[in-house]
């Protein structure tokens, strides 16, 4: 067989080359929207490698961007690997400290940034010395007023030629840099290579993973900053879907009319967008024409999201579960043959899970002693992973080694596997409730918790105990114009947990606190109940 490098240039190429004319929608943060293609970002992109190495940009150098999707930021994300580059993105929705932390532990050395994100690159920049130059990703006409000297994007590729020689690297050279969100200590570094990114491409296109085709219109809801947007700025390109690039805007109103304008038939996002969307289409009476099939990661997906979608607008969920760490899709909720056989009550109860694990990874269960646990559906575990997208180190050496002497990644969840196959997370280690020597599982309640009509979201943490170490309290953030009490919720929890699981004391909060990707921000909870005790005495 030929020894052809897998590169992620070649999946642009292909692109262009068999899907040229598919059409690449962006809308920008005051809502206009520009069309492109294939073709056009391929071109751009090329513009962009000759600017960059015009800039003195060399292999393996850091370039960073800042910004929401759209079509600039992907010919740049194609520019800088096409050209042996590193793409790193930056969370702009980080706290500055950590951003610039961020970009210096990185060495970043030039940024192309969302003119949205000018004040926030204004403050990080003298932080930040690494950083030779700044772009904005749009015109002349758009380019914001800083105190620093910038160029417009398209002011920066005018000129380039579009032919650039891209390649001829290494596939297991560096491609892109993406942080975890430091939600423990500061943020650590996950560098992807050519060949993970484009491994993780084909096994996401499997069909029993997202299954995109030629024939979807994909709306990328997930920002590209966020774990390499879940792999589908690789995998829509590689099958020629119609890419809709949202920008800013994720409020339900405006995910909405993109996905009816442009006649969106999958999407990918956290479920704290999908709750937005189905409350916007609940409030107006709105219904999807073209719609099939979301796919919901980041946290665990509640039922009532599930139901909604499915049984009130017709539209097929799949769960899955990844982190940076595993580029990031490592298992997807599709039923294997023998649970479609099941009724739909049964079937409802693997929906629930993370799913099935893709071809070319492994997967273990592991207990505190590194001894495997049963595949039995209810003996918990750490959830130990393996595979050519799994990350084997952190940059720059963080975290010291990650891996246990099978060579298995340790991703900090526990977990449950069952007899069909299907993982089930529990809780990340951190944030289990370890009461009386036993498990309890936040995830769980909070997704029951939500079950309740007058819930929109819902958050456990356990607290300290002078006898049982930890007990799980429960907070409630209410939607809008609902009410409920917390002997409402413990009458509804009654019967759906064990008892001993019935969190000692509710709360209710104006906000749950999401962190900068969406998922619940534990960390801040715990701060905020810092002096926090106890009503009352439980037994057990």
């Amino acid at each position: 067989m030929q020894n052809v490098p897998l590169t992620v240039d070649r999946i642009i190429d292909h692109a262009a080359a068999w899907h040229g004319a598919r059409e690449i929608v962006s809308r920008d943060a005051e809502g206009r929207v520009s069309r492109s293609t294939y073709a056009d970002i391929h071109a751009d992109a090329k513009c962009v490698s000759n600017a960059l190495a015009a800039e003195g940009v060399k292999p393996g150098d850091r370039v960073a961007t800042m910004a929401w999707n759209g079509a600039r930021h992907l010919a740049a994300w194609y520019g800088a690997a096409g050209m042996g580059a590193v793409l790193h993105t930056l969370n702009p929705r980080l706290f500055l400290e950590q951003i610039a932390y961020i970009a210096n532990h990185a060495g970043d050395r030039l940024l192309l940034a969302d003119p949205a994100t000018a004040d926030l690159v204004e403050q990080m920049l003298p932080q930040v010395p690494s950083i030779e130059k700044v772009i904005f990703f749009c015109d002349a006409a758009s380019l914001p007023q800083t105190s620093f000297a910038a160029t417009a994007f398209d002011d920066w590729i005018a000129g380039q030629p579009a032919e650039y020689a891209w390649g001829g690297f290494d596939e297991n050279a560096a491609c892109g840099l993406c942080y975890t969100s430091g939600t423990t200590g500061n943020p650590k570094g996950v560098l992807y290579s050519h060949r993970s990114n484009y491994i993780h491409a084909l096994m996401t296109l499997q069909r029993d993973a997202l299954a995109l085709s030629a024939r979807d219109t994909v709306l990328l809801v997930v920002p590209m900053y966020h774990a390499n947007a879940w792999g589908v700025v690789y995998s829509a390109p590689a099958v020629g879907a119609k890419l809709v690039l949202p920008g800013q805007r994720m409020d339900g109103e405006s995910i909405y009319h993109l996905i009816e304008e442009e006649g969106v038939t999958y999407s990918a996002a956290v479920p704290t967008v999908w709750q937005m969307l189905l409350q916007y289409m609940q409030e107006k009476g709105k219904g999807f024409t073209t719609l099939e099939r979301v796919t919901i990661g980041g946290s665990a997906c509640p039922e009532s999201i599930i139901r909604t979608f499915r049984d009130d607008y017709g539209v097929d969920v799949i769960q899955g579960w990844g982190m940076t760490e595993t580029s990031p899709l490592g298992t997807v909720s599709v039923p294997n043959a023998s649970v479609a056989a099941k009724s739909d009550a049964e079937q409802m109860a693997y929906k629930l899970k993370q799913g099935r694990l893709l071809c070319g990874l492994e997967m273990k269960l592991v207990d505190d002693a590194g001894n495997r646990v049963p595949h039995d559906g209810r003996t918990p575990g750490r959830l130990m992973v393996k595979g050519p997208t799994i990350a084997a180190a952190y940059y720059g050496g963080e975290g010291d080694d990650v891996l246990d002497a099978e060579g298995f990644f340790d991703t900090g969840d526990v977990s449950t596997i069952d007899g069909e196959g299907y993982m089930q997370i529990t809780d990340r280690a951190k944030d289990v409730v370890k009461s009386g020597g036993e498990w309890i599982s936040s995830i769980e309640i909070e997704n029951i918790a939500m079950g309740h009509d007058a819930v929109v979201n819902a958050a456990v943490v356990g607290v300290a105990h002078p006898k049982w170490d930890e007990r799980p309290i429960l907070l409630c953030q209410l939607k809008p114009g609902a009410s409920a009490s917390a002997d409402d919720l413990r009458a509804y929890l009654d019967g759906r947990i064990a008892k001993w699981w019935m969190p000692d004391d509710v709360l209710f909060v104006d906000d749950i606190p999401l962190g900068p990707t969406g998922k619940i921000d534990k960390k801040a909870i715990r701060s905020g109940l810092e002096g926090y005790t106890l009503p009352f005495e439980v037994s057990r």
